[in-house]
């Protein structure tokens, strides 16, 4: 909304009689307009909040471009009697579009109805707000034009007064400083400012200090007869900043026109700022009238600027995550890549409604700028891979034509991670090397809930698996959890090859997902009917089946080779970790076939057992020191990348997938807040296929479903089959679902 300072200038000549007696109603309308018609120029580029503190309508205003980490605090002006939420948009948009910071507008109470100090403390209500929402006070800046800036200045000395730390910095537009009006100016300049005058300032001071009452069906302020009295009444700091000593005043940016009426306000609080050793700068702009910043005059663009400046001197860039080093699992990923084969794995979510990518976009956008260690691509340097964080979130896609397909390594260099969209589902698939099921299920979760907050309003809470998109990233998030946490001691990691499927590879590299969707009820109910949990339970399935493919391909007991699984352990509980990068490692268990035949509730009991004496603290532990003891090799460190690749590969693919039949991992159940559920019908978790052998599988329960994917990349079902086949017998009914060629995914 940008226009010339002539031409505002006229136009505000012509209002200036009528502005100067209209009631409080029209007054208040006038700038509801404004407001809106100031908003209105700037909405595609922003995203707004509404919240309320209390019975104060608030709003959250985040440019789809955060410049800052910071937040600015905006309280409006209108003399203490006008402007509400609507008004306050607007010139909050401003900021927030030219600034790119975050700008939290608040619809304090206004006069004669809420007299001095409410519109204080509503303003104190919205700091706290802001501070129990994680912004310390040196990344808040207040602002305010004219009754607002004054506002900024009596915040601050009733903070003072708390003992509280103040807020970073004060940006003052015109600020109304002196209800007593006692500046030469208010004289000099009241026919010069086309804006208000010195009249209608006593009527709106007036109100703000006494109130009003009802006269002749009209409502006018309540005064004081008593000259001295008023005086002394408006000259209290508090509603007249200007007469505050100004001691620990923070940081102040004062913009003032030089032919408005209240320039004596913004030159005296300037001296007595720098008089009482404070930072202050005073932006006197000729000719201009009361809060010209307000109309974005084209010829006043260099004021944004100083604000920006000081927005970045005041509260200076923190340290922004701008590249990491990839966590100790994740360097394995892009050194065992290979032409048919990327090391992806997929989350997605079925919706009740068809998906809107538009508004699908909007919210990835906003979630991509919370997981600043997941929004990356992969670059390659000198002796290891990294991860650099990306500018702006990835475009959404519509669905490949199956799931998990491969994921160039140009592809990965642009953006490790994808969004994809068909009918009623988002799909986010993830390279490996960024994070683990976990970490991603917490990406998909969030994202999901921002969508359903843009296309529906709806706010699902927050907790630890759905992030809040206002809240800074967490230094743990971001963590190594596998360096932090590691153990004394390594551990042995020597083990016997196991049983390898294998089968007619898919020539295009297709891959066929295989859903069961079974009762997780029942499942439970089958489990501890064993006295063993879900995941001991299904991976027992899983080893029966695989052991009834190999009795039937090997003919000699005498050449069987062990069944065996990786199962994925989630280390967050163990180590008490909030990482949302990598921090799994593997139990290894299974049977010897050669040691005879084993019944299912032998299988149960003997995975049961292995998996405790695994899983625990001081085992895993060990593992993670095996693991980083590898990476710290000083010769391995300062080998070149690629040579580097070369022997990480030649490593993998001679031990990796070698030491059990596939994997099998379980997010387990999924429980989500029913703002959430009411909108979702399901989640899937979808593990990539080996890069050798033929399948993964993975699970997950939600909405009293569990559904068990498998993943392969041959051309027959023949895992799948067998497995159908133990869970038959064991009376646990089930559907499934397939890709298989020719039908939609």
């Amino acid at each position: 909304m940008k226009g010339s300072k002539n031409l505002i200038r006229s136009q505000l000549n012509l209002l200036k009689p009528f502005a100067s007696k209209c009631s409080i109603n029209t007054a208040r309308l006038a700038q509801d307009k404004l407001g809106k018609l100031m908003s209105h120029y700037h909405k595609n580029n922003l995203l707004y909040e509404n919240v309320k503190i209390g019975d104060i309508k608030c709003t959250m205003i985040t440019p789809k471009d955060v410049l800052s980490t910071g937040v600015i605090l905006y309280l409006h002006g209108g003399g203490y009697v006008a402007g509400n939420i609507n008004y306050a948009k607007g010139f909050g948009s401003v900021l927030a579009s030219k600034c790119g910071i975050r700008v939290f507008c608040v619809e304090y109470r206004l006069a004669p109805e809420h007299t001095f100090p409410t519109a204080i403390d509503d303003s104190l209500d919205a700091y706290g707000y802001l501070l129990s929402h994680g912004y310390a006070p040196s990344r808040i800046i207040l602002c305010g034009e004219s009754a607002g800036g004054g506002l900024c200045y009596s915040l601050c000395q009733k903070l003072r007064d708390k003992g509280r730390t103040m807020p970073a910095g004060i940006i003052a537009v015109s600020p109304w400083t002196d209800l007593t009006s006692s500046g030469e100016s208010y004289q000099k300049n009241e026919k010069a400012d086309p804006s208000i005058t010195k009249s209608r300032l006593k009527y709106f001071a007036d109100c703000y200090a006494y109130g009003s009452i009802l006269e002749d069906k009209k409502v006018r302020p309540l005064t004081n007869p008593n000259i001295e009295d008023d005086l002394k009444v408006k000259q209290n700091p508090k509603i007249s900043p200007l007469f505050d000593t100004q001691e620990k005043m923070p940081p102040s940016l004062i913009f003032v026109g030089g032919d408005e009426i209240m320039l004596d306000d913004s030159v005296a609080l300037h001296q007595k700022l720098l008089d009482a050793n404070r930072e202050s700068e005073l932006i006197i702009a000729p000719e201009l009238w009361h809060a010209y910043l307000l109309y974005d005059l084209k010829e006043r663009d260099c004021d944004f600027d100083k604000i920006s400046k000081f927005i970045k001197h005041t509260v200076p860039p923190q340290n922004k995550l701008r590249w990491m080093a990839l966590d100790n699992a994740g360097k394995i990923f892009p050194a065992t890549r290979s032409r048919r084969w990327s090391n992806v794995f997929r989350l997605s979510a079925t919706l009740k409604a068809p998906i809107d990518k538009s508004a699908l976009q909007t919210a990835l956008d906003v979630t991509a700028r919370r997981f600043p260690s997941i929004a990356v691509r992969l670059r390659a340097g000198l002796f290891w891979y990294y991860l650099e964080e990306l500018p702006h979130a990835p475009e959404v896609l519509d669905e490949k034509p199956y799931p998990l397909s491969k994921m160039p390594f140009d592809a990965i260099s642009k953006c490790a991670f994808r969004v994809l969209v068909y009918k009623n589902r988002m799909a986010v698939e993830f390279f490996h090397a960024l994070t683990d099921g976990t970490g991603g299920l917490i990406f998909l979760k969030t994202l999901v809930s921002e969508y359903l907050y843009q296309k529906y309003g709806v706010k699902v809470p927050h907790d630890n698996e759905i992030l809040d998109r206002l809240q800074e990233p967490l230094p743990e998030e971001l963590e190594d959890s596998f360096i932090k946490h590691q153990g004394k001691h390594p551990i042995s990691r020597a083990d016997t090859n196991a049983f390898r499927i294998g089968g007619k590879r898919e020539e295009d590299g297709y891959l066929t997902n295989t859903t069961f969707i079974l009762d997780a009820d029942t499942l439970l109910v089958q489990a501890r009917k064993r006295g063993v949990t879900v995941t001991a339970f299904m991976t027992a399935v899983l080893i029966s089946a695989t052991a009834r493919i190999q009795d039937k391909r090997v003919r000699k007991a005498s050449k069987y080779k062990p069944v065996k699984v990786h199962v994925p352990v989630n280390l967050r509980r163990l180590f008490n970790s909030r990482t949302l990068r990598n921090f799994v490692l593997c139990a290894t268990v299974g049977i010897d076939p050669k040691l005879g035949e084993y019944n299912f509730d032998e299988l149960c009991e003997i995975v049961s057992h292995q998996m405790k004496l695994q899983i625990n603290k001081k085992n895993m532990a060990s593992m993670m020191k095996t693991n980083v003891n590898s990476e710290r090799n000083q010769l391995l460190r300062v080998v070149p990348l690629f040579i580097k690749n070369i022997v990480m590969k030649l490593v993998y693919n001679a031990v990796g997938e070698k030491k059990a039949c596939f994997t099998f991992s379980n997010l387990g159940v999924v429980n989500t807040p029913e703002e959430f559920s009411a909108h979702v019908d399901r989640l899937d978790f979808v593990l990539g296929s080996q890069s050798g052998d033929p399948y993964n599988v993975s699970a997950l329960s939600y909405g009293g479903k569990t559904y068990l994917n498998f993943i392969r990349n041959i051309n027959a079902p023949v895992l799948e089959r067998e497995v159908y086949g133990v869970l038959k017998e064991l009376d646990i009914p089930l559907t499934a679902e397939s890709n298989t060629r020719g039908r939609e995914i």
